[in-house]
């Protein structure tokens, strides 16, 4: 029998539309499918515990996926250059797949791995359409801004998804070496629960599939909508993609073409332009990955370094009442709360907390992304960093400094019946509709939910001097 290869799977935890996975079986090698838990990520300062608990669950369904080929996920704990170099060792293997990943650090560590393994390391660009390198300026330069870099990525050609592989993996009987199963939390040092959604390959088809089939039409109006459908905090006028997605239970490729076929079937316009709608949030997400490749940068400040020198707020206090939903602001409280207890929230509600942070409370918006990263089950270095910079107004493409969101009008607007505010914070479910978005201007307001931290009118003002005074600074050393 023929020496056989590692995939190493990472954020692909997929079978079908893999394409290491797929090369790798087209060597006609057996394949050993690996996952590593990395030190480095487990206890690093973007660690999430939600997360965490997806990540399992997923591998956990992966491996039964495995199972139905008579084969089995090869879990791992330790350094990933360390866990490969033993494994070839133990089983022969005369290589190693893996698809890309373009965050600093897993540049770093895969740029070492691939320099010192002492079997070919075989790579490839699997977790977005267009990798970082593809979408350039005429002059071979990055793009900094969102819509010059959207036509250019749709004047690219697409590659085409590819089929799940069988019959390649190496037997589960076939391995001298212990797979052990999936981790608990506690064998991994991790105490704590969290309920995740299911997280599979098969969910995640489900999910777009349901999502193109019922409400992808009116996605450019429902996508903003806070409240979810009764009964399923994870359906609404969103996709909810972004957490398999993260872990690559589903591939760009998959939903940008199923999207594209819901283009060709849409009946109106509106319709029509809510697939393109969707399909430009796929490209936001694959902007981001392409800013933080070209600009590392912006992990640790503002991609605008004018803003490094703003005077953010020290309010321990603040912070702590936005973390934990009770600044008095039923908008940015319900959010904060959905995220404490599901792990995710919409958009929307992620514009709006933040602004609520960075601007009303003048807290530095770094605050905000490391909080949203530890507990997000779809948090993405990228994404996340990209987001927080653009409301706070001190990133690429970013909203202008001085656009400040009101959390009562956000609220008005797009949870104007008071549904999302009503399922979030239960204090507040018996207030008569016109005082839901403003509580506290109620005669007697409710004794158990907090009056705001602060006057949103002062806080803007001192949210436009500051950014104003930042700017001028830059402007005076220039």
């Amino acid at each position: 029998m023929a020496a056989p290869v590692i995939h190493w799977f990472r954020r692909d935890l997929r079978l079908a539309d893999n394409l290491a996975l797929a090369a790798a079986a087209r060597s006609g090698a057996p394949v050993i499918p690996v996952f590593i838990f990395d030190p480095a990520i487990l206890r690093g300062r973007y660690f999430s515990l939600p997360r965490l608990v997806w990540l399992t669950k997923a591998l956990a369904s992966l491996d039964a996926r495995l199972g139905r080929q008579d084969a089995r996920l090869l879990i791992r704990h330790g350094s990933p250059h360390r866990v490969l170099t033993e494994l070839a060792g133990q089983t022969g293997a005369a290589a190693v797949y893996l698809n890309r990943d373009y965050t600093p650090y897993a540049l770093r560590r895969d740029e070492n791995i691939q320099r010192t393994l002492n079997i070919p390391v075989y790579t490839f660009d699997d977790g977005l359409l267009h990798p970082p390198g593809d979408v350039l300026k005429p002059d071979q330069t990055p793009y900094t801004v969102f819509t010059p870099f959207k036509k250019q990525w749709l004047a690219l050609e697409k590659t085409p998804s590819v089929g799940e592989p069988h019959g390649c993996f190496m037997p589960a009987g076939g391995l001298s070496v212990q797979f052990g199963g999936v981790p608990t939390l506690a064998a991994l040092g991790f105490g704590g629960d969290f309920k995740a959604p299911e997280a599979s390959e098969s969910a995640a088809s489900s999910r777009l599939e349901d999502f193109l089939a019922q409400r992808i039409g009116s996605y450019s109006a429902g996508r903003d909508r806070l409240a979810s459908d009764p009964g399923d905090d994870t359906r609404g006028g969103w996709s909810f993609m972004s957490p398999y997605l993260r872990f690559g239970l589903i591939s760009p490729r998959q939903v940008y073409w199923a999207a594209r076929e819901a283009y060709r079937e849409a009946g109106t316009p509106e319709s029509r332009r809510s697939v393109e709608q969707y399909i430009s949030e796929l490209i936001w997400r694959e902007f981001y990955a392409h800013i933080l490749y070209h600009y590392p940068h912006a992990l640790d400040g503002s991609f605008r370094p004018e803003y490094d020198a703003l005077k953010w707020r020290n309010a321990p206090d603040d912070l702590q009442a936005w973390m934990e939903g009770r600044t008095g602001y039923p908008v940015v409280d319900a959010a904060m709360r959905q995220l404490k207890t599901m792990g995710w929230i919409p958009n929307r509600a992620r514009m709006i907390v933040a602004s609520f942070l960075s601007k009303d409370l003048l807290i530095n918006w770094q605050e905000g992304e490391r909080f949203f990263m530890q507990r997000l089950i779809d948090g993405d270095p990228a994404q996340n960093n990209g987001g927080w910079q653009w409301t706070a107004g001190t990133g690429t493409d970013a909203q202008p400094y001085f656009r400040i969101f009101n959390p009562v009008s956000q609220s008005q607007k797009f949870d104007p019946d008071g549904d999302y505010l009503r399922r979030w914070l239960p204090e507040l479910r018996d207030v008569p509709p016109p005082f839901i978005h403003a509580p506290w201007t109620m005669d007697s307001p409710p004794r158990d939910y907090p009056p705001p931290i602060v006057d949103h009118a002062f806080a803007r003002e001192r949210a436009l001097a500051a950014f104003g005074a930042a700017r001028q600074n830059q402007g005076n050393a220039r």
